[in-house]
């Protein structure tokens, strides 16, 4: 009999033991250290950095100001492209060389001309442009909009801004008299500040500082500056690689983020939305545990100029930097929020922290000793049931021996793993191996849910078999019929279709469900070829050992089907219904009438007639449909015309 104790007796044991010798000194030790002073130091620190945060995102946009002021003053720009188009465009690429952070600068016109100069230094902008290679700058140009000869191109310039390519685009899709940027400037007639919206040509989300020309207000330049621009100037990993920025505007909806996986998640929202902005509510989406807090402060007199809070929220200390970041009294309402971890800031106060747990560190080897000495009795057992439990996830289930352990509990779930063990490998017998893997799976309650989809349906049937039970004895009936379906359903799995039942002396195979086939029409074919070959190899070996010939007919049909678990609570079956499985089932029986093979509808023939041969035989009608249904044979593969199947 093998010796075995519970493992929560090793390990309390064990546990009790270190806490009591390690615990003591340690917490003694600890609080022995005033950290105060190391704390203030880190909230300065964290307010200069935090600071210059907030200035590097002010002197971002400053810079697109000072860009859309200058421009509305020129007056070359106030006639529509392509007058003067040379010396616009030349402005404008000086603009973008001078102002590194902006994604591209443009003036719309009243008659919907249009002339844009893009900066395509980032990767996703050359992809969505269809740029060539050396590409720096794109100008795209929409003239004579109201007359017969309508300018409309792209032109992609290398550093030197000397042309490489140019290809025309479509006019009709983008006017800028229907941008925000647009509606925005003629509505208030001065300088304003639009977005998060999407970008008409570049379709990403950005921020717009436009302006009205001084000459003429009804045409108007602007700036955009990409989002994700913002969110690398928030960058808050200098200060604690915890830490974390973002802009919040006067509606406390978060514009920018600097974590990218918040950012990645604004950024879908704004792309859905190609017509205007998308609020994110702070109060509802979970963005940042932070953004109510701010939302509340930010209206406290004593933060309405910025300040810095402390504040318990995320379960621990943190220190909260508020600062307001209009730029020339745009952005008016915007927010700049800083929040780094206490913990973070305390280095010196945590550099203390390890002298003193040095000390303590003679008391935890003992423990640290006894936890590996019992992790290397306990992790050899562990290790071998993960790797069981993996395989019968996987749906490795063959039988192997139960191993034993000093810990009576893994002896106990060793048992019940090889239990499970045999019953899915005894489950996987009788239910499609790809559903038994969903349904032993965590999330397999919905994964064979019944729901509509398209479906491949293959039903086969042997010809007077009735004839061959009563002549042959049972076990020779038995015996044959075990190696047809063997035959039969190793040829369904080897091209991607599952047997879903045995009826009988019949089988009914499915592709795209449960495994998604997207050439499930093909693949059905292909096996039914493959299927008449083999049965016809079949029974020249069942003639010369004396067995009957089964002589095999097919029917197939594509088409949607409800497919999932049907039946009653307490047992159902997987399985699908519909149409589809009645047209193919009749469709097999119809082989009898035409003295055909393999059968098939016109939706199979609508899907695969390009490849492989099929023979016409008009409209017929089945039982049980009121329309008649244009049936085929299936002949062969075009690919290898003197063979059936592959």
């Amino acid at each position: 009999m093998h010796w075995s104790k519970p493992l929560r007796l090793h390990l309390g044991v064990l546990v009790v033991a270190s806490l009591l010798f390690t615990s003591t000194p340690i917490i003694w030790l600890a609080f022995r250290q005033g950290s105060d002073a190391a704390v203030n130091a880190g909230v300065q620190q964290m307010r200069e950095l935090s600071l210059r945060l907030i200035e590097g995102y002010r002197n971002t946009l400053h810079g697109g100001t000072e860009a859309a002021a200058l421009a509305s003053t020129l007056p070359l720009l106030a006639s529509p492209p392509p007058q003067d188009i040379t010396a616009k465009q030349q402005f404008f690429l000086e603009v973008l060389r001078n102002v590194p952070n902006a994604a591209s600068v443009y003036t719309g016109y009243p008659d919907g001309s249009y002339l844009q100069v893009i900066n395509t230094q980032r990767q996703d902008v050359r992809r969505i442009l269809a740029a060539p290679d050396g590409t720096a700058f794109a100008i795209r140009t929409i003239a004579r909009r109201q007359g017969p000869d309508v300018i409309s191109t792209i032109r992609f310039l290398d550093p030197q801004a000397r042309p490489i390519a140019e290809r025309d685009v479509d006019y009709a899709s983008f006017d800028p008299r229907q941008r925000p940027w647009y509606k925005s400037v003629i509505q208030h007639g001065k300088e304003v500040s639009v977005g998060p919206y999407v970008a008409g040509t570049l379709q990403l989300p950005t921020l717009t500082i436009a302006a009205p020309m001084r000459d003429d207000g009804r045409v108007v330049v602007g700036i955009n500056i990409h989002l994700m621009t913002v969110s690398r100037l928030l960058d808050a990993q200098e200060i604690s690689p915890r830490a974390r920025a973002y802009i919040i505007d006067d509606a406390d909806d978060l514009i920018a983020h600097s974590d990218p996986a918040i950012m990645n998640r604004l950024l879908g929202i704004w792309s859905k939305n190609a017509d205007g902005a998308v609020a994110v509510d702070t109060t509802t989406d979970s963005y940042d545990t932070s953004l109510e807090t701010v939302a509340r402060l930010r209206r406290d007199p004593a933060f309405a100029d910025g300040g810095v809070v402390r504040i318990d929220f995320d379960g621990e200390r943190q220190i909260l930097q508020i600062a307001p970041v209009n730029v020339s009294g745009l952005f008016k309402g915007s927010v700049a929020a800083i929040v780094v971890p206490l913990e973070d800031l305390v280095a010196e106060a945590n550099r203390l922290l390890m002298h003193n747990l040095l000390i303590a560190s003679a008391f935890v080897i003992a423990g640290l000793a006894a936890s590996v000495l019992l992790s290397r009795m306990v992790s050899r057992s562990l290790y071998r049931l993960a790797d069981e439990a993996r395989r019968i996830g996987d749906l490795d289930v063959g039988e192997k021996g139960v191993s034993h352990s000093f810990i009576s509990e893994i002896n106990t779930l060793a048992s019940a793993l090889a239990a499970s063990r045999h019953a899915i490998s005894q489950f996987a017998l009788y239910v499609p191996r790809e559903v038994v893997r969903r349904i032993i799976d965590p999330k397999g309650r919905t994964a064979v849910k019944a729901q509509r989809q398209d479906v491949t349906v293959l039903f086969t049937d042997i010809r007077d078999f009735t004839t061959i039970s009563e002549r042959h004895s049972p076990e020779d009936v038995v015996d044959t019929l075990s190696a047809y379906f063997e035959l039969l359903n190793t040829i369904a799995e080897r091209h991607g279709g599952t047997v879903v039942q045995y009826l009988g002396d019949s089988i009914f195979v499915m592709w795209n469900a449960p495994v998604p086939d997207a050439g499930h029409a093909e693949n059905g074919c292909r096996c039914a070829l493959a299927m008449k070959a083999a049965v016809d190899d079949l029974n020249e070996a069942n003639r010369r050992n004396g067995r009957p010939a089964l002589i095999t007919r097919f029917g197939l049909h594509t088409g949607a089907a409800v497919v999932g678990s049907f039946g009653a609570i307490s047992r159902q079956q997987y399985t699908a219904m519909g149409d589809t499985i009645n047209v193919a089932s009749r469709l097999e029986g119809l082989n009898k009438e035409f003295n055909t093979s393999i059968l098939v509808s016109a939706a199979i023939h609508e899907a695969v007639a390009d490849r492989f041969t099929l023979r016409p035989l008009g409209l017929v009608q089945v039982k049980g449909r009121a329309e008649k249904v244009d049936l085929w044979e299936l002949v062969g593969d075009v690919r290898s015309p003197t063979s059936p199947g592959p």
